[in-house]
């Protein structure tokens, strides 16, 4: 009986550590956008992560919700400078996401300043 509660909580730990490495390194998709930030900060109770925003469209009809994991601390910190501005950002969407990662499926990798298109800034 041991030996088989053994067998089920190892097979349990193995699939739960496959599911983890699954997420964290396969890439559903991954690309550039491109918009105003509108929108960027640590938000959470008890696990705080790097949450944002870029509007795509003049009208801020399309936006753009993304996350930044907490070891992107270069990332991190232009995005916190280029607050208000045009950017565009690398992403990587994943399959799914755990509560300690942030709250979509889109995780900025890179960030770049552009020149908007809309504005003379």
């Amino acid at each position: 009986m041991k030996k088989i509660l053994v067998v089920i909580l190892l097979t349990i730990a193995i699939m739960a550590v496959l599911w983890y490495s699954f997420l964290f390194y396969v890439d559903y998709s991954e690309g550039y956008r491109s918009g105003e930030l509108i929108k960027f900060s640590s938000k959470g109770y008890v696990v705080k992560t790097w949450e944002g925003e870029i509007s795509q469209g003049i009208s801020g009809a399309q936006i753009f919700p993304f996350s930044v994991m907490k070891s992107e601390e270069e990332v991190i910190q232009k995005l916190q400078e280029y607050q208000g501005r045009y950017v565009k950002l690398k992403y990587e969407e994943k399959f799914g996401t755990f509560f300690f990662w942030g709250d979509t499926k889109y995780f900025i990798t890179e960030v770049t300043l552009e020149k908007s298109p809309h504005f003379n800034r």
